[in-house]
């Protein structure tokens, strides 16, 4: 059995995220693990705290990381692009030195264009970085303003030229729509304004007002749940003609573009995770899935990064809770997966599940093909209730 196991560990896709916790100004919609620093941030120091903190993980997770390849890595925040060329090149060059990170592997940085400075895409391509996601938002410049962004829409189109002329040819621009004070007319302009740039990648997702932040404590005027839905449909609609495909609920993508590192995420693949409330999961060979969780406070988490002191959280994924945690990710696939992934990533059998599948196909939630687990297009658009389903 462990022998299996083992093989199946390997077999498991396994990702890198790292997380940079800081940025100019904290948006009021923001509920990230992201801080305005109080003076200049300590770059260095906090790259140091990132390479001793994945040593102390290697340490820990032993041989469930033996012969596995690094596919992905992902630098998120906070705003990555905060950070000087050299701190990512050094940390590049630590990541290296202690992980197998393939020739071929995706590695992606998030950008804000607004600290964008002349010549750092480039030194960020020489460094290793071969994707970007760009936080555009939205091309209007009073709905960037009433967010709370620091850039306005003339700052997306330098941070684009700037990309292209660097080299990179495979670019992310996050959009939102259900904006304060939104039309459609609006949001689907923003839809134009930002095809007009030729991304590989858009990500289309909605304003929600999460617990926390400023805007759910005062919340500003925003289009009603009939108006959502109907940018969401014209959103999707427009992107379809322009040869975006949705794989995901928020995601699309030109063929062969599809951003590698989330589908490891959708897929209930591994991932290492280190900085500042990073989170990683990881398959072990005795059958254990563990999640853990990194100390949110960056000046604590510098404090302990060698040490079980930068862990907020960690422990194993109980047998039980495994059927919706593997839901929670896979349904949110436009096309779903293999329905032979649950047993191989899970270590479950199908019949586990047998009845609330069952139930799901019979209400039209869930496509009646017993090969596959795909929601259909109600499913899709009843997602929480889909997968309360798979609940202990």
């Amino acid at each position: 059995m462990a022998a299996t196991q083992h093989a199946v560990n390997r077999a498991i896709p396994l990702g890198l995220y790292v997380h940079l916790p800081w940025c100019v100004r904290k948006c009021p919609y923001c509920d990230f693990n992201s801080h305005a620093p109080r003076g200049t941030p300590l770059f260095e120091a906090y790259v140091d705290a990132l390479l001793a903190d994945l040593d102390a993980d290697l340490r820990d997770a032993g041989e469930t990381l033996h012969a596995r390849r690094i596919e992905t890595i992902f630098f998120g925040g906070g705003t990555p692009s905060l950070f000087p060329d050299v701190a990512i090149a050094r940390l590049m060059d630590g990541l290296r030195a202690r992980l197998d990170v393939s020739d071929a592997a995706e590695i992606t940085l998030e950008a804000n264009p607004g600290t964008i400075e002349h010549g750092r895409f480039a030194a960020y391509r020489a460094a290793g970085i071969n994707r970007l996601s760009l936080g555009a938002q939205s091309f209007a410049d009073a709905q960037l303003e009433a967010l709370g962004r620091i850039h306005r829409h003339g700052e997306i189109h330098i941070a684009m030229a700037e990309a292209r002329a660097a080299g990179f040819n495979n670019i992310n621009l996050d959009l939102m729509y259900a904006l304060p004070g939104q039309t459609l007319d609006t949001a689907l302009d923003d839809i134009e304004q930002a095809l007009a740039l030729a991304p590989t990648h858009l990500s289309h997702y909605q304003l929600t007002l999460e617990p926390g932040t400023p805007f759910a404590r005062t919340p500003p005027p925003l289009p009603d749940g009939d108006a959502a839905w109907r940018m969401q449909e014209a959103g999707q609609a427009r992107l379809a003609t322009a040869g975006f495909v949705q794989y995901e609920v928020s995601a699309y993508a030109h063929d062969g573009q599809q951003a590698r590192h989330n589908r490891n995420y959708w897929t209930f693949g591994d991932y290492l995770g280190i900085g500042a409330g990073a989170h990683a999961k990881l398959s072990f060979a005795d059958g254990r899935i563990e999640r853990r969780a990194k100390r949110k406070n960056p000046v604590l988490y510098m404090a302990h990064a060698r040490d079980a002191g930068r862990l907020e959280s960690s422990g194993g994924i109980a047998r039980a809770e495994l059927p919706f945690e593997f839901m929670l990710n896979v349904l949110r696939l436009n096309e779903g997966v293999a329905a032979d992934s649950f047993s191989a990533r899970t270590g479950l059998t199908l019949e586990t599940i047998a009845a609330p599948l069952q139930r799901a196909r019979a209400d039209g939630l869930l496509v009646d093909d017993t090969r596959v687990l795909r929601a259909t297009p109600l499913g899709l658009r009843y997602l929480n209730d889909l997968l309360q389903r798979f609940l202990p």
